[in-house]
């Protein structure tokens, strides 16, 4: 079928609630993809930031198919080898020491609501139950997840789990002002993701840590779009400095896989008991296999310290265009491979996204104005450069539609 055929289909029986470019893709290999009527794109969105080793990654693809032909599946009533391999790994790279398993980083973030309450619930602190989080915020879209996220778009319609206070972004003030005896936690993002891609300032990640300690309450990190590499360090709580209590991960760490955790210290290791929380896919071991092949390609092919140096690239590409298009372009910002073009007042990032599709380029937004670029951390520097100048190209053309 080509692309009009299959959409015509999709728009008959898939739930209209996603709103995709209008072509289908079929196949990739490293950064490129293809539709299904062969059209070439460029991918600098990475199925926003989860494609850590881009697209049918030799290894990756060896490991996955080794497992499903050896063990896919076998619930939690059972140990399985790869669970435990890759529990020991994540520990050792983090300086954790106990690691739980779930689907997705919305599920993740939920085990960590779940975690900080009974936490205080099992030390007999009843009235620790309340959270705080912040303004512009993006957690997942369950319950508890949804409740934390800190745009109130994302929760018309819905309500929210009752207990959350959020405060703005990198205001110490603010959350030393909120922080009572009552909260459990303080959920924070290292870099606002989804929320237009806003590095923590300086000193605020380690002014919560001091404040949390202040008041006895926990410090989680949401890890789900800056661990595994991403930042130029394994984890974003490492590049900062900060240790936390706990972290979820999600995203990169199946490299399209999926697969989600929850990273704790040893004092949290009795907040959820069995019979507490769980899932039934949580660890399996096709998914373990797939996060294993990610860590070890990450490792011996020198991704971390590559995000680093491509993000620098990638950076100096951004101001470029912020310098040549300055009716259009604002201000570049992000951190190692987790970088944004700020658009300028009037301009509107789903608009670019669309069109830069358009011209072969794959990107996502992050907020009303804010372009995201979250390749695969195997993106090569000519490829980040042919991304700036498609993107250049699409600005330009959009530009002189309007006039400018």
């Amino acid at each position: 079928m080509n692309n009009a055929e299959l959409l015509a289909l999709a728009s008959q029986r898939l739930y209209p609630n996603y709103r995709p470019a209008p072509f289908v893709l079929s196949r990739g290999k490293g950064c490129e993809v293809w539709d299904v009527e062969g059209a070439r794109y460029l991918d600098m969105a990475a199925g926003v930031a989860v494609c850590t080793l881009g697209h049918a990654h030799p290894a990756y693809v060896a490991a996955v198919s080794a497992q499903v032909a050896k063990l896919g599946h076998v619930s939690n009533w059972f140990y399985n080898e790869e669970n435990v391999l890759l529990a020991d790994e994540l520990c050792r790279l983090s300086g954790f020491d106990r690691a739980m398993f779930c689907n997705s980083g919305a599920e993740a973030l939920e085990a960590l609501f779940k975690l900080a309450r009974h936490h205080f619930f099992g030390r007999g602190q009843l009235s620790r139950t309340r959270f705080l989080a912040f303004d512009n915020a993006f957690h997942g879209r369950t319950m508890g997840a949804l409740s934390l996220t800190g745009t109130p778009k994302y929760r018309e319609g819905f309500g929210e789990v009752a207990g959350v206070t959020h405060v703005p972004y990198g205001d110490l003030e603010a959350v030393r002002a909120a922080l009572t005896d009552e909260f459990a936690a303080v959920v924070v993002e290292p870099i606002q993701g989804e929320g237009g891609v806003l590095p923590a300032p300086e000193g605020f990640l380690a002014g919560l840590r001091a404040a949390c300690d202040a008041r006895g309450a926990l410090l989680l990190f949401d890890e789900v779009q800056t661990g595994v590499g991403r930042t130029g360090a394994w984890f974003g709580f490492q590049r900062a400095g900060v240790a936390p209590d706990a972290v979820a991960l999600a995203k990169g760490l199946g490299g399209g896989f999926p697969i989600g955790a929850i990273l704790t210290r040893e004092a949290l290791a009795e907040a959820l008991p069995p019979g507490t929380h769980g899932s039934t896919y949580a660890g399996n071991p096709l998914g373990c296999a797939a996060a294993r092949a990610v860590l070890s390609a990450v490792a011996t092919e020198g991704l971390v310290e590559g995000a680093r140096a491509k993000g620098e690239h990638l950076a100096a590409g951004l101001r470029g265009l912020v310098a040549e298009l300055p009716s259009v372009c604002e201000a570049e910002r992000g951190v190692g491979l987790l970088r944004g073009l700020v658009l300028a007042p009037g301009w509107v990032a789903r608009d670019v996204v669309a069109r830069a599709a358009v011209a072969g380029l794959l990107l996502t937004g992050a907020g009303a104005r804010v372009i995201r670029f979250v390749p695969p951390l195997v993106v090569t520097e000519a490829q980040l450069t042919d991304a700036v100048g498609l993107l250049k190209a699409t600005l330009r053309a959009m530009a002189s539609e309007r006039g400018g």
